[in-house]
């Protein structure tokens, strides 16, 4: 959507929307670029350093078959689908699948608790939620209390009851092809909650189009992302806007590959090791991770080349800008 220029004034003179008439936020990300090169577009991380590689292709074909579930289940273009999951490679495919599908996602933190589960769950009119076995344990104590859920999927080998069902054997029995809906780019494709600073969160409903209205920030911070060799990560949860619409769909938008990586919680020598030892190019680390590597004096490892750092969410300041283009090489 940008394009290069020699001054800030000139991008801006020459900006313009660039809005489809027609725009669906699932092809955009994994059938747009499934074209038969084996192009990388998620590269999953274990804490074990086990790695596993999905190209474009593979990503189209899982969302299909994702996609295909969702309508085996009654479900109908806007109805609501819950992601209740880390960084992982089934978070990505449960969106982007729903989005296929017509149908509406709504990503929740793992962190919630079961009030703050349920409140989501219930206001979004959630029918069927993708979680894993330590989401599946909240949910059994609150399941009472959601009546509009009639489907819940558990990903890894064990689908936690009978009463559930398996993420990867369903899809591993569902077709790989399927016709996405033809939507606009302001048919609605995701709800994101609000913190609740002033009362109970409110469920924003966005339209296909919002992925769009990230691309200029993305390209111009990254330095017109895409480049070659870009590999974008971020410690931030797929659960936030953030996460999702500054580094998950935008990335996958322009065809860059991402690198999802499930923590426990954020260990800065790790992930200096992590973009090191992967050679990550692009990072979104907000500024409370930045003050985490600060706080932990992190060296610079060989083999650190990162190009570019997008931050965000609350005042940087001075001293820790000048942190981060010492130790990481870049300025944020």
């Amino acid at each position: 959507m940008l394009r290069p220029a020699s001054t800030y004034d000139a991008l801006v003179r020459h900006f313009r929307w660039e809005i489809p008439a027609r725009f669906n936020m699932g092809v955009a990300c994994s059938d747009a670029h499934a074209t038969g090169a084996n192009k990388p577009a998620l590269i999953f991380v274990e804490e074990s350093g086990a790695v596993t590689r999905y190209s474009f292709e593979d990503l189209s074909a899982l969302t299909n078959r994702f996609a295909n579930v969702l309508t085996a289940c009654g479900l109908a273009p806007r109805d609501r689908v819950a992601v209740f999951l880390p960084q992982a490679p089934e978070t990505a495919i449960a969106h982007i699948g729903a989005f296929k599908a017509g149908m509406v996602s709504v990503p929740l933190f793992t962190l919630f608790g079961d009030e703050a589960l349920e409140f989501r769950l219930n206001t979004s009119g959630a029918k069927v939620l993708v979680t894993d076995l330590a989401g599946f344990a909240k949910l059994q104590r609150i399941r009472d209390q959601l009546p509009a859920l009639t489907h819940v999927f558990v990903i890894g080998p064990d689908k936690g009851d009978a009463a559930t069902l398996s993420f990867d054997e369903t899809l591993a029995r569902a077709s790989d092809r399927f016709t996405a809906m033809d939507t606009g780019p302001d048919d609605p494709g995701i709800i994101i909650f609000t913190s609740g600073t002033t009362g109970n969160p409110k469920g924003a409903l966005h339209g296909h189009r919002v992925l769009l209205g990230h691309l200029p920030c993305i390209e111009f911070v990254h330095q017109y992302m895409p480049q070659p060799g870009d590999l974008h990560w971020t410690p931030a949860d797929w659960a936030w806007i953030g996460g999702l619409f500054d580094v998950l769909f935008p990335s996958l938008y322009l065809g860059v590959p991402v690198l999802a990586y499930r923590a426990k919680k954020f260990d800065p020598d790790a992930a200096m090791a992590l973009m090191a030892d992967h050679q990550v190019r692009n990072v979104f680390l907000p500024p409370t991770a930045l003050k985490l590597l600060r706080q932990a004096d992190v060296r610079r490892p060989a083999g650190l080349n990162l190009r570019s750092l997008l931050t965000g969410g609350e005042t940087l300041g001075a001293e820790l800008g000048d942190f981060v283009q010492e130790r990481l090489g870049v300025e944020a």
